[in-house]
Order: C-alpha cells, then sequence, then structure tokens
C-alpha cells in the first residue's frame, strides 16, 4: 500500500451522524520510529460507543477533536517492527483508530491475538472489548448469582449476546430484548436464551411478565427509555441495574425524559452503576483468558456482522448501529 486510507473528524453531528462529519482521505503512510512497529489494519470495530466519542463535554473520556483521527478499535498484522515483543506477521488488536495503517509503541490498549484460536474479527468483538464488557459488567458490578432471572437489551448484539450466554454459564436464566423475530429466534434457538422479547412486536410489559414469571434480578441495560421503564417495576428487591448504554437517546437532539418508573429504585432498593470497560483496564487479561476458554469449550457463541466497502463505507455502516440493521458484532472490512 502507497497511501494510508484515513477518518478524521470534520465537524460535532447534530442528530444522526452525516457524511459531512467527517473527512476521509489518503495520507502518507506512517513510518515507525525507534521502539514501534506499524500495523496493516485488516478490520474495524464499529461501536455505539463511537457516538458518543465525537461529542463535545465531559465524558468518562476525552472528546475525539476536530481534525483528529476518529478513534476506533481495529485489528491487523504488524508490517513493520523496530519493537522486540511485536515482530512482523503477528496479529495485533487495539486501540488503532479508523485508518489502514497505525504505528504504535505497544502501550495503551494494544495486544497480540491468536488468530489459530479465533479469526481476526473476533478479537475485537467477543473475544475485544465488547466481550469484556459483558464480562465486567455481569459479573463484577451485577454480580449475578445462580438461580437469578438476567435480562439484557439490545441481546443480540456484540455486548448483549455475550450478557446472556455469560449469565446462562453462570447457572442464571436468561431473557434477551431484542428487535424482531429473527434475532429472537437466534437468542433462543442459537445462543440458548431461556426467552426473548422482541420490543418491535408491541405490548412489551406483556411479554416481560411472561418471559420472567419470578421478577428480575439484572437488567442490563443497553437501551435506555421506554425498555428501561418497561423493565424497572419489574425488578426484584436488591436487584442490580449496570448501565453499559441508552443507545435510544444518543443521537437525540433534545435531552430525553427521565425513567417514569423511577420510584422503583427507591421501592425495590435498587442499584443502578454506570459501567465503563476502561476502570477493569488492569484486569483485560483475565477477562480476554476466561472469554477465550469459554468459546474453545463451545459454550460462548460469537457471531460477526461483517461488512465490505472500506473506509468510504464507514458512515452509513456506523448507522446502522442505531436503525438495528445489524445482526451480530458490528465490523467493517477495510
Amino acid at each position: 500500500m502507497t497511501a494510508n486510507r484515513v477518518v478524521r473528524l470534520a465537524r460535532r453531528p447534530v442528530g444522526t451522524i452525516k457524511p459531512e462529519d467527517f473527512e476521509i482521505g489518503d495520507e502518507p503512510v506512517p513510518e515507525p520510529g525507534p521502539g514501534e512497529f506499524r500495523v496493516r489494519l485488516e478490520y474495524l470495530s464499529l461501536d455505539p460507543a463511537m457516538r458518543g466519542w465525537i461529542n463535545a463535554g465531559r465524558s468518562y473520556i476525552r472528546p475525539v477533536e476536530i481534525g483528529e483521527v476518529m478513534r476506533g478499535y481495529a485489528a491487523g498484522h504488524v508490517e513493520v517492527s523496530d519493537h522486540p515483543d511485536y515482530k512482523v506477521g503477528d496479529a495485533v488488536a487495539g486501540l488503532f483508530g479508523a485508518q489502514t495503517h497505525a504505528v504504535s509503541d505497544g502501550r495503551g490498549e494494544i495486544m497480540k491475538v491468536d488468530t489459530a484460536l479465533a479469526p481476526l474479527p473476533r478479537w475485537i468483538g467477543g473475544l475485544g472489548m465488547p466481550g469484556r464488557t459483558a464480562y465486567f459488567g455481569l459479573l463484577e458490578v451485577g454480580q449475578v448469582k445462580a438461580g437469578e432471572t438476567v435480562v439484557v437489551s439490545a441481546a443480540s448484539g456484540a455486548v448483549g449476546a455475550i450478557v446472556g450466554q455469560l449469565a446462562l454459564i453462570h447457572g442464571a436464566r436468561a431473557v434477551g430484548i431484542a428487535g424482531g423475530p429473527d434475532k429472537c429466534t437466534y437468542l433462543v434457538d442459537e445462543l440458548g436464551f431461556d426467552a426473548a422479547v422482541d420490543y418491535k412486536a408491541g405490548d412489551l410489559a406483556a411479554q416481560l411478565d411472561a418471559a420472567c414469571p419470578d421478577g428480575i434480578d439484572v437488567y442490563y441495560e443497553n437501551v435506555g427509555g421506554e425498555i428501561l421503564d418497561a423493565v424497572l417495576p419489574r425488578m426484584n428487591r436488591f436487584g442490580r441495574i449496570p448501565v453499559c448504554g441508552l443507545i435510544s437517546s444518543y443521537n437525540a437532539t433534545e435531552p430525553p425524559p427521565g425513567p417514569r418508573n423511577f420510584r422503583s429504585v427507591l421501592v425495590n432498593r435498587l442499584k443502578i452503576q454506570g459501567l465503563i470497560v476502561f476502570d477493569f483496564a488492569e484486569r483485560y487479561a483475565e477477562a480476554t483468558s476466561r472469554l477465550a476458554e469459554w468459546h474453545a469449550a463451545g459454550k460462548l457463541k460469537i457471531r460477526e456482522d461483517v461488512r465490505d466497502g472500506g473506509l468510504d463505507a464507514f458512515v452509513d455502516t456506523l448507522n446502522l448501529l442505531f436503525t438495528g440493521g445489524n445482526f451480530g458484532k458490528l465490523v467493517l472490512r477495510l
């Protein structure tokens, strides 16, 4: 390759992301210096968090600045190296950004991966950041116990599908909320969820009552909005709600209304805690090892939705996350 294809933030989006919000073009391929290596990136992870990263204002991580390479997890192979721990041909995954080539000194969110154990896209999906988010969110924040009922929204997505399967591995019931019969059938027939609720089918409250006759002990929140309102009155006493995402409001131009059933937090003594995977950075190796072990044993199934088109398709593909157009972990082939 003679050029580095790069996605840079051109302006702060208002509402749905538009092509004009980014500049996509060719730049010189970066050259690694002493103690660095260059990666030819092959897959880019598309995650709901990207929408928040390009907003101005205080958050859990600094915003991507205007003119900066779009932040993103990617995976590829080392093609040039002056680093003792990274050899030419090594498969790597990490926070390399939305570009076709990246230089790194090996520090930060970078790791070598084993493509004999799982294909490269999986290391930025179920065995990468989304898998780690599910792991720490359910086991540490959710404190799931055997015999409990776990409900997860966006259940067929990158994080939700892992959450439900981890609940099953730990002896809990898993109930997934997803959009459409195909996704709900996938949750039950392919992943082994105990029940699935189709939020697009209407009567969400009645569906939740049927799927959770003994109430809900852990609700893994990825969506917010009307789904959270439906879940809150059905939480059991001392239930836990890890808040991983609120994707229903990410493109909102006005502040969304607060939960209408917030009184349930008081009545049922609920614990609601925000979940940012970066807080567990020192334990990433633990999560990756456990997830890989369960995956190798056939206990953890992982599905990717890999799209073609390269970085020129970045905006259109990213927007699939906010319309439910993806089925599984959304990945862009570079």
